[in-house]
């Protein structure tokens, strides 16, 4: 069984989750559709309601400053992009000609925001149960290793440690962009106070920044 098909079990409404996987670019090559955007923006909502609820339960002596970087450790694009690709929700998705030649099912924006719209459509589909199962299954169940871990980026922690020591924000630069469109490889270098501190490779900059960020802390903290 398919993971598109273990999805569409999930479902009475099979046409919701068919609009769930249907990217904007698609719309404008085939008229008169409607994109995910609105089921999108629906499961934003129901996604960042049942995490916070989730962790506002089990963390009961934890700030709400914790609780923010914990909710944003489990819900930004990238870990969201990362359990879109493990159920291979792109092999449902509906793109354009052009996004699918640029490399659209790889992009995590992409993958993040059809996720958040498979959400969304499962909640109008099943109500708030459905939806909380879904999110318990996929991303609640990744608290444990979430709290094991640095709440904060690398970017965010390195800035901290600069500021810490009085030298302004670092700066990532690019120093080098390598292969096709659909596949890129991006080199980002970090400054320190004006000085080469580290690189990073990713497959984009946010990536990239990461990395360089990741190599900067070993060194300077």
């Amino acid at each position: 069984m398919s993971h598109v098909t273990r999805l569409k079990a999930n479902f009475k409404n099979k046409k919701l989750l068919a609009l769930a996987l249907t990217h904007k670019s698609w719309v404008n090559e085939h008229a008169g559709g409607e994109s995910n955007e609105r089921l999108e923006f629906l499961g934003d909502a129901v996604l960042e309601f049942v995490v916070s609820e989730e962790l506002y339960k089990k963390f009961p002596e934890k700030e709400e400053g914790y609780l923010t970087a914990l909710r944003a450790n489990l819900v930004n694009t990238i870990n969201l992009s990362e359990i879109a690709k493990s159920l291979k929700v792109s092999d449902g998705l509906r793109l354009s000609k052009g996004e699918e030649e640029g490399g659209g099912r790889d992009n995590p924006s992409i993958l993040a925001n059809t996720f958040e719209a498979i959400i969304g459509a499962l909640f109008l589909d099943g109500g708030i149960t459905a939806a909380e199962d879904f999110i318990q299954t996929n991303i609640l169940t990744s608290v444990a290793e979430k709290v094991s871990k640095p709440l904060k980026d690398a970017k965010s922690r390195l800035q901290e440690l600069v500021q810490a020591k009085g030298f302004p924000s670092p700066r990532y630069m690019v120093v080098e962009e390598t292969g096709p469109d659909h596949a890129k490889s991006f080199t980002i270098e970090v400054l320190i106070n004006g000085k080469p501190a580290a690189r990073g490779i990713g497959k984009n900059k946010s990536e990239a920044q990461q990395e360089a960020a990741e190599e900067a802390i070993k060194s300077f903290g």
